[in-house]
């Protein structure tokens, strides 16, 4: 994260930091995301160039220090144009069906979070996973998403509200967003067409789907922060989320790790016409 003025530039394998008075070097290998908070960073070419070579994510805040845009390379995958024709060919029947289960399992792993805290609310949880049709024809997640929330926030809270609790629910989704934007690129497809996300102005629709149940990462996060107030710390923080561990395909994982592991097992399954091929995370309680 680079909060203050500096230059970044390219230099034999290092991305090189020149802040006013030290310069810090760290080698391309060992970075998966670069956010660029502050709008008085200037960066080189070559190293945006490089930093796409490697696949690495470049995201940049506007003046408010929010995530605004980020860089997306052309050509990710060597394949991109075979990848592009098999996702315009994913047939309705399998794209509901991985939806099915992303919806699902994001209850469930709200119901997880809900039980994790005691909450009495996780019953009813219990029950929305129980009803859940094909495609949610019932909008299971919309009624879930309210329970949830009111039993995380209080019943006065609202999504919609100004608030540093929506402030950092939206920064940490923001940062889950990119991660899967990124993934989804590096494999080779394309981010505007979506399985059940359709918003002709969205221009990340597939990884607005993909990354539903990676959203409770974050709530859980929030949870536990004092949110007083809501700057660097706060925000560097919800950043790490990406560093934690998890359980998937029963190893021990970075949630980074993870992202790439399920996100493999959802084209899989889309493409060989099989949403049991899905491998979700855990948590330890």
């Amino acid at each position: 994260m680079i909060s203050h003025r500096a230059k970044l530039d390219y230099q034999l394998g290092f991305m090189v930091v020149r802040e006013e008075e030290t310069t810090t070097k760290i080698h391309i290998g060992e970075i998966s995301t670069v956010l660029v908070e502050s709008t008085s960073v200037s960066i080189t070419t070559s190293l945006m160039a490089e930093l796409m070579k490697k696949k690495i994510k470049v995201i940049f805040c506007d003046e408010k220090r929010n995530p605004s845009s980020e860089l997306v390379g052309y050509y990710e995958s060597h394949d991109t144009s075979n990848k592009v024709r098999k996702q315009i060919s994913w047939n309705d029947n399998i794209k509901q069906g991985v939806w099915t289960e992303i919806v699902s399992e994001k209850i469930r792993k709200q119901r997880f979070l809900l039980e994790l805290l005691r909450k009495e609310e996780a019953i009813l949880l219990d029950t929305y996973i129980k009803e859940i049709e094909w495609n949610d024809a019932t909008n299971r997640e919309g009624h879930a998403a309210k329970v949830y929330f009111n039993a995380l926030f209080g019943l006065d809270f609202t999504r919609t509200a100004d608030n540093n609790i929506n402030a950092a629910l939206n920064y940490g989704y923001s940062i889950i967003l990119s991660a899967f934007t990124r993934e989804i690129v590096a494999n080779g497809y394309i981010t505007q067409i979506g399985l059940f996300h359709d918003n002709m102005f969205n221009q990340f629709n597939l990884a607005s789907d993909l990354m539903e149940p990676f959203r409770i990462l974050i709530d859980k996060k929030v949870i536990s922060m004092n949110l007083s107030e809501f700057g660097h710390e706060e925000k560097m923080e919800l950043v790490n989320v990406l560093n934690q561990e998890v359980f998937i395909d029963n190893k021990v994982q970075y949630v980074n790790n993870a992202i790439k592991i399920y996100c493999k097992s959802v084209f899989d399954a889309l493409n060989d016409n099989d949403s049991s091929l899905i491998r979700f995370y855990s948590i330890e309680l």
